[in-house]
This record gives C-alpha cells, sequence and structure tokens, in this order.
C-alpha cells in the first residue's frame, strides 16, 4: 500500500483504537434491518445479472458486509485502511481476501471488477476530497460495473459534519451525493432512504448506481 496521507493516517489510528468494540457492536447489524438487506440483494441481483467477475467492499471493517455478499453468491473481497480491522475480517472470516488499502488508490486493474459496495466508508471523507474516490470507484469498475453507496443523509440539510463516535464524518442530500457520483461517470438505477433504527441518530440513505451509460 502506498504511504497515507495525514488525513488516512488519522482515520486509520482511529478505527484501529476501537475496532474489537467496533466489530462486536455492529457483528449482527444486519440482522435487524430488512431494508438495508433488500438494498444489498438488489445490488447483488445487478452485479450477477452483468455476467461473473469480482467485487470488492471498500472500508470492509471486520467483514461482515463483505461476507454477506459472499452468501448472496458474489466473488467477494474486502479492503481497508485500518490494519486492526483486517486482522478481525481475517480471524472471523478466514475463507475471504481482506487487503490493507486505500480506496482513493487501489491495487486494481482499469475496469477490474464487477462491483463495488462503499458502506459508510466515504462518510470520513472531507467533502472536497470526495470526487477523486468516485473517479477511483469509476475506474476499476467494469462499462457496466455497480456501485453501492451507504452512507447518512441531511434530512434536508446541505453536507454536515457530525461527532462520529470514531472520528469526524459528514452527512450528505441523496440529491447531492448522486449527483456527485455522476459527475464522476455513474448513472443512478435506485434510492433508498430509512428513518433511523435503534440506536441510530439520523436517516440513512443508499444509492445504487451504474458505471457509463442510463439505466437498462
Amino acid at each position: 500500500m502506498t504511504e497515507l496521507s495525514s488525513y488516512h493516517r488519522e482515520t486509520a489510528d482511529a478505527y484501529d483504537a476501537v475496532a474489537v468494540l467496533y466489530a462486536d457492536l455492529f457483528r449482527h447489524a444486519l440482522d435487524g434491518s430488512p431494508l438495508d438487506r433488500a438494498m444489498l440483494a438488489a445490488f447483488a441481483d445487478t452485479v450477477r445479472a452483468a455476467g461473473p467477475g469480482p467485487v470488492a467492499e471498500l472500508g470492509c471493517g471486520p467483514g461482515n458486509v463483505t461476507a454477506h455478499l459472499r452468501d448472496l453468491g458474489l466473488d467477494v473481497f474486502g479492503v481497508d485502511l485500518s490494519p486492526v480491522m483486517i486482522d478481525l475480517a481475517r480471524e472471523a472470516h478466514p475463507d475471504l481476501r481482506f487487503d490493507v488499502g486505500s480506496m482513493e488508490a487501489l491495487d486494481v486493474a482499469d475496469g477490474g471488477l464487477r462491483g463495488i459496495v462503499s458502506w459508510y466508508s466515504v462518510i470520513h471523507t472531507p467533502p472536497r476530497d470526495l470526487p477523486s474516490y468516485f473517479a477511483e470507484f469509476r475506474r476499476v469498475l467494469a462499462a457496466d460495473g455497480t456501485l453501492l453507496l451507504g452512507f447518512f443523509e441531511s434530512e434536508g440539510e446541505p453536507v454536515t459534519a457530525f461527532d462520529h463516535k470514531v472520528t469526524t464524518a459528514y452527512r450528505w442530500p441523496i440529491d447531492d451525493l448522486a449527483g456527485l457520483a455522476g459527475e464522476a461517470g455513474f448513472t443512478e438505477v435506485g434510492r433508498m432512504l430509512r428513518e433511523p433504527g435503534e440506536g441510530e441518530r439520523f436517516r440513512q440513505g443508499r444509492l445504487l448506481m451504474r458505471a457509463g451509460g442510463g439505466a437498462r
């Protein structure tokens, strides 16, 4: 992995420090969220319809969503900045591949992926830097590749920073985030907003997007 910037290093260190607690807290998060499972299933169906190929979960943490995607029939691997998170993911899911890396500079060939899941992994990215992430996602996705974003939605407000329990994060208007991805070459396929569940503070947003042209 290339040398991390100070921002990436701070984020990695923050997650290293809470990795064990984080893994325990979110181990069964999908069990109580049928809408989130439905969105991940829609992503998996869309990827499979385009043909076989690898999928990456970027910002995979302890690997729970990566394993869920595997169970949905995808050839998936995980990438995360935090070495401790990657160690936990490898321990919990020894049959899956997990790499330490930055989703801003992926060790993947152009067009090498069929799909990307970014499940709350861009929430800590300063808004000015997010276009470079989307450009990298577009670079590594095949022409008919699929992107799924999970994030905190801003509920009518502009992009808003908040005191995430690990490190500063941002809530995004869903239209603005879709527009930013569109500028990088993505076309929206579908979206979902759900209200906060138990223990959640904010509305949750999901965007399903296709690389390249419009929806089929």
